[in-house]
């Protein structure tokens, strides 16, 4: 079977970014977490799900994933009224940190898209911008060059490959109830 090619939805991605900038308090979703979140939730639901949440395209750059059309989506974010972008100086650089200007409102996105990104914002608004950033630096990003856009297939690279006695335990039992086997 042929695998279908990845559709890049930039409402969808409008709406992850609305979603998580409500979700957000402004100083904990700088663009560097921006997205670290996005990337991380498109590649776990492309390992859930076999299909990511907003399909963009994700270029290997020195601090890690970029998201290729995040900076035309907040735009049209912004002149939709959804969101706002601010820049504050922290530690002596400019950080852009983005504001929901009125609720999120469920639209293109899944309920399973909302929990995946509510879980990976979880996990990353309590890490350092430089933690998460490192954390992005996986075998997914090692997998392409400088400046190349990282394929989502390369999400199987963070799965672990090692296969332990219970999983070979599972995968016998469970060959042995579908061939109806006696068991050994």
């Amino acid at each position: 079977m042929r695998s279908q090619p990845v559709q890049f939805d930039r409402e969808k991605l409008k709406d992850a970014v609305w979603f998580l900038a409500s979700r957000c308090e402004a100083e904990e979703l700088g663009n560097v977490k921006l997205h670290k979140m996005l990337y991380f939730s498109d590649m776990l639901a492309f390992l859930n799900q076999g299909r990511p949440i907003t399909g963009v395209e994700y270029l290997k750059q020195r601090f890690g994933p970029t998201a290729r059309h995040l900076t035309v989506a907040l735009r049209e974010l912004e002149a939709d009224q959804r969101l706002i972008e601010t820049e504050t100086s922290h530690y002596g650089y400019a950080k852009k940190t983005y504001l929901a200007l009125r609720p999120y409102t469920r639209s293109r996105l899944t309920a399973s898209d909302e929990a995946i990104l509510q879980d990976v914002a979880d996990f990353v608004r309590g890490k350092s911008a430089k933690e998460i950033s490192d954390l992005s630096h996986n075998a997914a990003w090692e997998a392409a060059a400088m400046g190349e856009i990282i394929p989502y297939f390369t999400a199987l690279k963070l799965v672990p490959d090692e296969v332990t006695e219970v999983d070979r335990d599972w995968a016998i039992d469970s060959a042995r109830q579908h061939a109806g086997a006696p068991p050994w």
